[in-house]
């Protein structure tokens, strides 16, 4: 499937009709084939368009209206059930075509291994990029019993392929001793539990560097989001999370792309974490893109 292909499903509000003229490409990676705990992240993008129809257009936070910015929901990349190779093959292929275009690759997960395939094709394009992970856990293990296709191990890949240098992740609660310390020895930065206040002293080393953001809904408390595949006590809140967001917005760095990952909607039958997810999006496309 192409982005540029005609979709009927379901959009986030007010997505254009023209992908030519968008300077973002919002997409779905309806992927949960490796998950540890829970599945059911598959069905999470489009909850999240659905959610998005009780926003308000405008965002008080940022001063700006929806109609401000030009992005085309192009729906779901049709991933085969069951096969995680094949499914990261397309993601990477369908995100190159985005960055040779021109255009702000924002994606809807989906489990967070979706994220790998994404990195990938990011860093292509921009060699010089900076990783910023929020997220409740580490992700990086070598392996989940076994398999190296692991929800919890795309940052080690990106670390290990990349350098671990790039990477800046904040908010991490949860992980093996063997993760915590790897990113203690690697060279990589993790702030644990926090997000606003160490991202507020990140962000000024970065302003001349292209960035990507990945954010795991499991940073929340459960409280503000059960529905996702490995809740985790102790998290940060929506406030927070939101807090972060306008923060990357107005430091003046460069967010080249971003995926926002984990929703499982069938273990929160009140919709809050659906709801949050659409209005961190709205948040996303009224603040990074320039």
């Amino acid at each position: 499937m192409r982005f540029d292909e005609a979709y009927s499903g379901k959009v986030f509000i007010l997505s254009r009709q023209n992908h030519e003229k968008a300077d973002v490409i919002l997409y779905g990676m309806p992927m949960d084939w490796t998950v540890s705990f829970r599945p059911g992240s598959r069905f999470g993008p489009n909850r999240i368009r659905e959610a998005s129809i009780g926003l308000e257009e405008y965002s008080p936070y940022l001063d700006r209206h929806l109609e401000e910015v030009n992005y085309f929901d192009a729906g779901d990349i049709p991933l085969p059930f069951g096969n995680a190779e094949r499914s990261l093959e397309m993601i990477k292929a369908y995100v190159r075509k985005i960055l040779a275009k021109g255009k702000f690759p924002l994606g809807l997960g989906g489990e967070h291994l979706v994220s790998w395939p994404i990195l990938e094709a990011m860093f292509e394009k921009y060699p010089d990029l900076a990783v910023i992970h929020i997220d409740a856990h580490a992700d990086l293990r070598i392996e989940y019993e076994g398999e190296e296709l692991s929800h919890s191990t795309p940052i080690r890949k990106v670390c290990e392929k990349f350098g671990a240098e790039n990477v800046y992740s904040f908010g991490i609660r949860s992980g093996m001793r063997e993760e915590f310390q790897y990113a203690k020895e690697s060279g990589m930065y993790m702030a644990k539990f926090e997000v606003v206040e160490p991202l507020r002293k990140v962000l000024p080393t970065l302003l001349h560097r292209p960035i990507y953001v990945t954010i795991d809904i499991d940073v929340l408390d459960p409280a503000y989001a059960p529905g996702t595949g490995t809740a985790e006590a102790g998290g940060i809140t929506s406030k927070e999370l939101l807090e972060a967001i306008h923060l990357i917005a107005k430091s003046g760095v460069s967010i080249v792309g971003a995926d926002l990952v984990e929703v499982a909607p069938v273990y929160d039958p009140t919709e809050k974490t659906a709801i949050a997810a659409s209005k961190f999006i709205r948040e996303i496309l009224l603040g990074w893109v320039k």
